[in-house]
């Protein structure tokens, strides 16, 4: 039980300094946390609603990973090195990747409930 309480103490730590300093978590916290009212009103079912608010958080949680991948290439050197552009760039894609996925599914999630 110790264990599952550290990591959910060092999980809110890290959200903290997420929420405070990287300016696309904040907007993607926002994002979400305005999502769930308009999902409710606008989903027409359970499951639409999961899908609609889930696929922001796995966008926020892309961003997360992103953001570490980042962190752990500046620890290992602030200077230009092709390896860690590559890693950079792939955690950005992820997050593109990411917001093509939450764009689809809110486009595809309201065109059948209202258009079809």
């Amino acid at each position: 039980m110790h264990r599952l309480v550290m990591a959910f103490i060092n999980s809110m730590r890290a959200l903290r300094h997420l929420a405070v300093h990287e300016k696309a978590v904040q907007q993607e916290l926002v994002l979400f946390l305005l999502s769930i009212p308009v999902a409710a009103f606008l989903a027409p079912t359970g499951l639409a609603f999961l899908l609609l608010t889930g696929s922001l958080l796995f966008l926020i949680m892309v961003e997360v990973l992103n953001t570490g991948i980042e962190a752990a290439c500046d620890a290992v050197s602030l200077d230009f090195h092709k390896e860690i552009q590559i890693a950079k760039d792939c955690g950005s894609l992820a997050v593109l990747i990411s917001v093509i996925l939450v764009a689809t599914v809110w486009i595809y999630t309201l065109s059948t409930a209202y258009f079809l």
